[in-house]
């Protein structure tokens, strides 16, 4: 497994392509944007590679621009706790940042991910500078507390396929993840981590939400199809029963033959990065 050294070491300059993935640029003047510009570096981090780990000193304000990662911290019986993952588009730790402390919860890799950060002193001066910037981290913070305490719930709930359905919910949000778009690309295995269960439950919980019409599991991932279902509905064993979609739909083939290819362990079919 890569060390962060090795992922700072391997940071560069932008291009043109991955500068159009960061979504709050657009939001800049003209002066503010150059000096935005001149400090962004972006790095490739392999599947495994920590971003962020605890107890480390805030540096950068990291993004995703192509990529999975995911959001974890160990509890005192030294279990992991996956809070969150970050699809493509997603920036994260401006709290963190705005109050210059040490990392509370570590940012791995799930798959290779192309990663871009902003040094902190020029955040910090974006914030002093910049209304669009400042309106930007506003909107990411209010969201972000809406998403643990959504996480919160997940966390008490019984029936696995609503826990798979709200964190699917949640890495749909168009206001953290811009870029995912209505297909988020992931593997079953990945999706397991970020979720916290296992990869055959998580398999079913999948063809539980396709039978009620809230998402379609596609080539290439998980295609949504009812946000509001994937945010509000309990998923009884009738589909029409809770209110989020219509009848069973009888498959014609083996559901897992019909899933490998679509959300495979290996994630060599439905990689991004």
């Amino acid at each position: 497994m890569s060390q962060e050294l090795s992922l700072h070491q391997r940071r560069r300059l932008p291009s043109a392509n991955e500068l159009d993935g960061i979504p709050w640029l657009r939001l800049l003047n003209s002066n503010e944007r150059d000096r935005a510009v001149a400090s962004l570096v972006v790095g490739d981090a392999l599947r495994g590679d920590y971003v962020c780990r605890v107890g480390r000193p805030v540096t950068y304000w990291f993004g995703v621009v192509e990529g999975l990662l995911k959001m974890s911290a160990d509890n005192a019986e030294g279990l992991t706790m996956t809070f969150t993952g970050v699809p493509p588009g997603g920036w994260f730790g401006e709290g963190t940042a705005m109050k210059r402390e040490p990392y509370r919860y570590n940012i791995q890799a799930l798959r290779k991910s192309l990663v871009a950060g902003l040094p902190i002193d020029t955040f910090h001066w974006l914030l002093d500078h910049s209304i669009g910037f400042n309106r930007f981290v506003m909107n990411q913070l209010n969201e972000r507390l809406a998403q643990f305490i959504a996480a919160r719930e997940i966390d008490r709930m019984a029936n696995p396929d609503v826990r798979v359905a709200r964190s699917l919910a949640a890495l749909f949000n168009p206001v953290l993840y811009p870029a995912v778009g209505e297909i988020l690309r992931i593997t079953q295995q990945e999706l397991a981590y970020i979720v916290g269960l296992s990869r055959q439950r998580v398999n079913e919980a999948l063809s539980a939400l396709e039978e009620h019409r809230a998402i379609s599991v596609e080539y290439g991932g998980v295609r949504v199809l009812d946000l509001q279902a994937l945010r509000t509905g309990m998923f009884t064993q009738d589909p029409a029963a809770s209110g989020v979609g219509g009848r069973r739909i009888k498959r014609s083939a083996d559901p897992a033959a019909m899933r490998s290819d679509v959300v495979d362990t290996s994630g060599a079919s439905i990689q991004i990065a």
